[in-house]
């Protein structure tokens, strides 16, 4: 039989022995009872919502952070144009009129 040649797969050939190999070999890693997948699931949901709680909780407190940044600097500026010999005491006084804590 000379007239017989070795011929290379092509590459969509090759791809698909490929994958088929890797769905043979991951078929008998399976657990019977379906527990990997529902474990997984879980593990996701609760990484999920992990990360979901952690990123309410900074703009929670990213919006409390600007909202009294804010709030200090139009005390400020209130009491920078009313007194401005004792803007400082001024500050400390509407604080503590409205019900925050001295600094």
């Amino acid at each position: 039989m000379p007239n017989l040649q070795v011929v290379e797969p092509s590459v969509e050939q090759a791809v698909e022995q490929a994958v088929k190999k890797g769905r043979m070999s991951e078929e008998p890693s399976r657990s019977p009872s379906g527990t990997t997948g529902a474990i997984g699931t879980v593990i996701r949901w609760t990484v999920g919502i992990v990360v979901a709680f952690a990123l309410g909780s900074w703009l929670v407190w990213l919006t409390a952070y600007l909202q009294r940044h804010f709030v200090l600097e139009d005390i400020r500026s209130s009491c920078q144009r009313i007194m401005p010999d004792a803007v400082e005491r001024c500050v400390d006084t509407v604080i503590i009129q409205r019900g925050g804590a001295r600094r």
